[in-house]
């Protein structure tokens, strides 16, 4: 994919610490507020290393930053529309992003500023990518119905299936595994075989639209959000991947649309934990087994 090389364009300037700006959350630690990276909303953001996040916007830029020293390192313009989804791959610099211009490109932080490969062939805005444990495929799912799988190297595109009303909100790989995880907004979630790419598993559908999940790093569960308004249809649900359809416990408290749902990292000796984000506003830390929360932005 060419010959690597570092190139930083520095715009700290961007990204520098607004004095005076500093908020205390529930845990009376210091919230550091930097100057937008972005101009426009970000819709979604990602960590690359422990101290580089990659985030995606309304104004179809790719932005890498330090956020521990609040250093702008990189910004990929490449897509026409804007950022939906970042996704990088674990120990590497490769960076995916997803766009509503129905594409995703390719970005490596050590070669320069424009992609190293574009994968094409959608119809519609592709709101799903994940990568295989060994780095090799790169699976997109979209609005138009369709699940995508392609080789990353040569971008060309190995499988294609399309299902009537799936309109995919999000996906993931299973660690580990030759399994993919996807959401839709026909409130269903499907499992897929990477290797014939057809659907194994249909969970029960849910009342309310499916907004996006993740697996924990040992791959046994998964975890999914949910639209909904006042209240109700705001949850997010563990399932066994072991048992599959199988509903361990339902997450309830936020009061609007549970947008993003994610497994922390494990601390020692402490229990798993699940974070939840919303439209009301808040970010919330459950225990996995209890279902018991802290609110820890509102």
């Amino acid at each position: 994919m060419g010959k690597l090389q570092s190139k930083f364009r520095k715009r700290s300037d961007l990204y520098r610490t607004s004095q005076g700006e500093k908020a205390e959350n529930s845990f009376d630690s210091q919230v550091l507020q930097y100057e937008p990276a972005h101009q426009g909303s970000i819709n979604t953001v990602t960590s690359l290393s422990p101290d580089l996040c990659v985030s995606g916007g309304s104004d179809q830029a790719v932005v890498v930053y330090d956020w521990q020293q609040g250093r702008m390192c990189q910004s990929f313009q490449g897509h026409n529309r804007e950022v939906t989804k970042v996704l990088c791959y674990p120990g590497s610099t490769w960076i995916f992003s997803a766009s509503r211009d129905k594409t995703v490109l390719m970005w490596d932080l050590n070669q320069g500023d424009e992609p190293i490969q574009e994968f094409c062939g959608h119809e519609l805005v592709v709101n799903g990518i994940a990568i295989s444990p060994d780095g090799r495929k790169l699976c997109t799912g979209s609005r138009d119905n369709w699940m995508c799988l392609w080789d990353i190297e040569s971008a060309k595109c190995e499988h294609r299936h399309n299902i009537s009303r799936n309109l995919v909100t999000h996906v993931c790989w299973v660690p580990a595994s030759y399994s993919v995880v996807q959401t839709s907004e026909d409130k269903t979630i499907r499992v897929w075989d990477s290797r014939s790419w057809q659907v194994t598993n249909t969970f029960p559908a849910k009342q309310y639209i499916q907004t996006h999940c993740d697996v924990s790093p040992n791959g046994n569960y998964l975890v999914s959000s949910s639209n909904g308004s006042g209240g109700q249809g705001c949850e997010a649900t563990l399932w066994d991947l072991r048992q599959p359809g199988c509903k361990v416990v339902e997450y309830r408290g936020h009061l609007q649309t549970t947008a993003c749902c994610i497994f922390l990292p494990a601390s020692s000796g402490g229990s798993a934990q699940i974070a939840t984000s919303s439209h009301d506003s808040s970010v919330k830390i459950w225990d996995q087994n209890t279902a018991g929360w802290t609110t820890i932005n509102e």
